[in-house]
């Protein structure tokens, strides 16, 4: 495992934690890596019932990192990056999530693959990939219209606005608000309760509410990642991430 990725299991509860508060938990492909084996690790291990995701009550995670990402971009559906989008809807097991200030990008597309999602009242969601002339990922262009209904989809994912906590409650993203400094500490009650009920039901329970939905997913992702690779070496994406990294306005006025 890596420093910027913690895992700790105890109780029955693997808890994954971003933790490159220095970066704003920006996510590289080492991390994309380690979380990827820990939740596949948490999936073949009876003695993990539930897997918590969380960051740091500032920031949850800034999305991808831009930097490793233009110098190792995601290449084939085996590559680390893609590994942890498909561990997600096919992770069988209770998945929790503890949300705290900025989820932009996979910060906020893996929250819709989680079965209970508590936020601090500082969360802010946001996936701005059509900023970034790319395509959405973790088939966040078909869960985000089935949750949050098409023109507010829209909003999201074609303009990139942000939306807050109380919107994200509103349409069901998040189970509850609470304070910032509360969040992970929610998310571990929740979790110990889900533990200490008996894990078969559990799965079974997750099994049956998302029947019929899992392949679709999958296809989805697969779909979009084919797409994003394409998107990702035309011009307008390297014209974001220029800009992005000259700290200035794309300017999409040609493309």
């Amino acid at each position: 495992m890596i420093k910027e990725i913690l895992v700790h299991t105890e109780g029955g509860v693997m808890t994954i934690t971003l933790n490159r508060l220095e970066r704003k938990n920006s996510i590289t492909l080492a991390m994309y890596g380690a979380m990827a084996d820990a939740i596949a690790a948490a999936d073949a291990d009876p003695a993990v019932r539930v897997v918590v995701l969380q960051g740091h009550e500032t920031v949850f995670s800034a999305g991808n990192d831009i930097g490793d990402f233009l110098d190792r971009p995601a290449s084939g559906m085996e590559s680390p990056a893609f590994r942890f989008l498909r561990g997600l809807p096919t992770f069988s097991k209770p998945l929790v999530a503890a949300v705290c200030g900025p989820a932009v990008g996979i910060g906020t597309t893996l929250l819709f693959h989680c079965d209970l999602v508590y936020a601090g009242d500082n969360a802010a969601f946001s996936m701005p990939f059509v900023n970034l002339g790319l395509c959405p990922e973790a088939a966040s262009s078909l869960l985000v219209p089935q949750m949050l209904g098409y023109h507010r989809a829209a909003e999201a994912l074609l303009l990139g606005e942000p939306f807050m906590v109380e919107a994200a409650l509103e349409v069901g993203l998040v189970n509850r608000v609470v304070p910032p400094t509360e969040a992970n500490g929610v998310a571990q009650a929740a979790a110990r309760k889900l533990a200490a009920k008996p894990i078969s039901a559990l799965v079974e329970t997750k099994r049956l509410m998302k029947q019929g939905q899992q392949q679709r997913v999958l296809q989805q992702m697969a779909d979009e990642g084919a797409i994003f690779s394409r998107l990702l070496v035309e011009p307008a994406a390297k014209e974001a991430f220029t800009a992005f990294m000259e700290k200035r306005h794309p300017d999409f006025s040609k493309l």
